[in-house]
């Protein structure tokens, strides 16, 4: 017997409250698959549920789901059963389920399939129970069959973040570089750099290479065959004890005379004045 959800109260946000924006261009274009829809409009319809949920706004062809795409051009299937169906595939998996902890995979999950955030603390240990007792297709089945999911979006609307004031949009944020992420990255076993220490080689942690310790690592650090200290002070030594060479001039250079020239005149005559 599977634990009931347990009971939680949710917190005030902003698509709880009624919105009283005026409609402009930057408002969500809402994907609804109708009876009367065309071949080119469905397409756009499972482009957009890629991108809510793989968040990725250039798929990749490993990404495509060819069954669930002709099963939904087909109307063999809803667009609520696509995005369940995009829910279990290995691609959710991997870009989410396993790059987090149960509590992130539940605001993430939120995120992309109710088109909100989770309330609180308390609503992802709740969740992360289903996903503790069901794994992440029951999860993923659990929270596409609510009732939050069925008043919001029915069978025929792609999910959509509801009343976004600020920031990226919810399927923009990419999971992997998350706190969580970094952390367990760092701890994986088997990931050494060599540094040398005092001149002998030794194997450390890639822990070592974190913001918070590098400066201390860095310190520690000493290259060897190398003296720094004995070469600074042989350069100078050897720089204060070489005689300067002597660059005064010995010969005084001789300075250039100035005189007078004979000048040419155009005439010699000059007048007298005659004596009595």
């Amino acid at each position: 017997m599977s634990i009931p959800l347990l009971e939680i109260t949710p917190s005030s946000q902003n698509q709880r409250v009624e919105g009283y924006e005026v409609p402009d261009e930057d408002d969500f274009q809402y994907y609804r698959l109708t009876p009367t829809s065309e071949d080119f409009e469905i397409k756009e319809l499972i482009w957009a549920g890629y991108r809510q949920i793989f968040s990725e706004h250039l798929i990749l062809e490993t990404y495509r789901q060819p069954y669930l795409e002709s099963q939904l051009k087909n109307r063999a299937i809803s667009v609520r059963d696509f995005i369940r169906g995009l829910g279990k595939t290995d691609v959710y998996r991997t870009l989410v389920a396993d790059t987090n902890s149960n509590y992130r995979l539940v605001d993430i999950t939120f995120k992309r399939f109710l088109g909100r955030a989770t309330y609180n603390k308390d609503e992802q240990i709740a969740w992360s129970i289903v996903i503790a007792t069901k794994g992440l297709s029951g999860f993923i089945d659990a929270v596409v069959d609510s009732e939050e999911y069925r008043q919001n979006f029915g069978d025929t609307i792609v999910p959509y973040q509801r009343r976004r004031y600020k920031d990226r949009p919810f399927n923009l944020v990419n999971p992997r570089y998350s706190d969580y992420w970094r952390a367990r990255q760092i701890s994986f076993e088997g990931s050494y750099y060599q540094a040398q220490v005092s001149g002998q080689s030794a194997q450390r942690g890639v822990r070592q290479a974190i913001p918070d310790t590098f400066l201390s690592m860095a310190r520690s650090i000493s290259p060897g065959g190398v003296n720094y200290q004995r070469t600074r002070d042989r350069a100078i030594s050897q720089a204060t004890s070489r005689p300067l060479p002597d660059m005064t001039r010995k010969v005084a250079t001789p300075q250039p005379v100035i005189g007078r020239n004979e000048v040419a005149l155009p005439y010699r005559y000059l007048y007298r004045r005659p004596t009595t």
